[in-house]
Formats: structure tokens, sequence, C-alpha cells
């Protein structure tokens, strides 16, 4: 996730919990389920792709969606916090050399200090008559292989390159925690209409690959959702789970609010929408769109 566009969703949460709102109730800024009326009196969510209709009797005109609203007590809450790594953190290195020895270069990613990380490419040399790309894939490939996506941090870098060439990427894509990259992929990128190259270097072919060994710094975090079991108005499913056991994703149920959801799972609604900044809900009562995928893994951001 972004992170300009995760600051600015909890920016916009405690600008609009300081306002007054109340959700849930409670003077000690605990999360208490809500008394709601019965299903059957409610009316139905619809889904995330659903076309609200404006003459169908099941939506009300009220339904519309909008950013969700935490109660007023949770003011006093503290905000939602993933330590960053410290800037010029290396978090893995290591050199590529195509299967022939015509591409040769060393790579790294360094840590920006503000969850974002750069890849730099050093020392790239290739006696290739054609340009080369390079970009990280969560995926293992192999040499040969066509590409339809030039991967994560990619660059492209000249052609037949007898001195060497740096550049400095920003690893755009790779959300607060770049480990899932797992090979580093070097392509063609010659122009897709060039007929007249041998196939083994025509573009998008796969000249060499490295497997990404990475050392990333444990984070820390004040959020730490635990499941607490289905219940009324947060009845969904728990979709994955994290390498500990925590949960990592949650599907939404039909007539799930989310106070109830955050309650479910033992945090904020404010931590919540940290972790989904794009997350909307609709009515008074802050319904959820049923069958959205919420995060719950302040790493996957």
């Amino acid at each position: 996730m972004n992170r300009t566009v995760a600051s600015g969703a909890t920016a916009l949460v405690v600008a609009v919990a300081l306002s007054g709102c109340s959700l849930l109730g409670g003077s000690d800024g605990a999360l208490p389920a809500p008394s709601v009326p019965p299903t059957a009196s409610r009316t139905p969510a619809p889904t995330a792709t659903e076309t609200e209709d404006p003459d169908a009797a099941h939506i009300e005109a009220s339904a519309t969606p909008r950013a969700p609203t935490p109660v007023a007590t949770e003011a006093a809450v503290p905000d939602p916090v993933l330590t960053p790594i410290p800037a010029g953190t290396v978090l893995t290195e290591g050199d590529v050399v195509s299967p022939k020895g015509s591409i040769h270069f060393h790579y790294r990613v360094v840590a920006d200090g503000d969850d974002t990380f750069t890849a730099q490419y050093t020392g790239v040399t290739s006696s290739l008559p054609v340009p080369i790309g390079v970009g990280f894939f969560e995926r293992e490939r192999q040499v040969g292989d066509g590409l339809t996506y030039p991967g994560v941090g990619d660059a492209v870098l000249g052609g037949p390159t007898p001195a060497p060439v740096s550049e400095d990427v920003p690893l755009d894509g790779s959300g607060v925690d770049p480990s899932g990259l797992v090979t580093l992929v070097v392509s063609s990128a010659a122009d897709a209409g060039q007929t007249d190259l041998p196939i083994e270097i025509a573009g998008g072919k796969v000249l060499a690959v490295a497997a990404v060994r990475w050392s990333v710094p444990q984070r820390q975090t004040n959020v730490h959702p635990v499941d607490g079991g289905a219940r009324s108005n947060a009845a969904g499913p728990v979709t994955a789970t994290t390498a500990s056991g925590a949960p990592r994703s949650y599907t939404v149920a039909r007539d799930d609010l989310i106070g109830d959801v955050a309650a479910r799972f033992g945090i904020s609604v404010k931590a919540l929408v940290w972790l989904n900044a794009d997350v909307q809900v609709f009515g008074d009562d802050q319904y959820l769109y049923e069958g959205t995928t919420l995060n719950l893994d302040p790493l996957a951001r």
C-alpha cells in the first residue's frame, strides 16, 4: 500500500473521530458490540460488485458508500504504527550473470527510512544488441520464459554497455515488506515489433535470473489482531493466516458492521481502517460490503 494513501486514511479517521460521532458507545475507549435490531429487520447488505438500483426495495436511499466513522471515544486510542526500517539498511544484495556471460551487474535493495525502498543496479554491462530490463518478481522464472510485465523495481538499461551503468529505482509495489519478491529477472527490452532478432533475445524473453535472499529487520507495531471467533455482525471467515497463526485476511459476511468486525479481532476501528485505507461502509450503522476482503496484517498494508 502506498504510504501516502495509508497516512491520508489515518488522518481522515482521526479527524472524523474527533468530530463527536458515536457508533458503539462506551466511556472508557473500549469497543463493545453495538445493540442492533435483529438481522431479519435490517436492510440486506449489497455485495461490493452489486449495482445499486435506486428503485430497488432492498436498498435504502441512505446506503451510500462512505468512509468509516470511528466512535468519538476512539480519540483516546493510540494511532496505529509500524516502525520503519532505518534509512540505508541493506535488505538484500547479490550479483547477476547471464548463462553465457553476456550480462553482469550487482544489485541491492536499501530502505529509505519511510516504509519505502530503492533498488540499486550497479556495474551493469551487456554485450547484447538489445536494451535489457531488470525487475523483481514474486515467483521463480526461468531463462527463456516470456514476460508480460516488467516486475517490481524495474528499469530499462541501454543496448551494448561496455562502460558500466548504474541505476537507482524506487521499489514501488513492494508494500512495507519486500521479502515476498523472491526472484530478480533480467529480460530483453527490445521492441516487441522487432522481428529481425533471434528468438532467445526477442522482446520480453528472460535472459538471466537470480534467487533473492532477504534480511529484513523485525518491525514493531501496536496492532495485533487476534480472532475472537464469529459473532453477530462479524460472522465472516478468516481466509488467510500469517506464519505465526495470526489472522491475515477476513472476508466480510452479510450484515457485518465495521465496529463489530474490529471488536472481533480486538482492534479499534481506527486500526482496521489503517489496515484497509480504501474500505467503505454504507448506512448509519456502517455496514461493510459483503464479499469484501479485509487485510489484518500490518506488514501487508
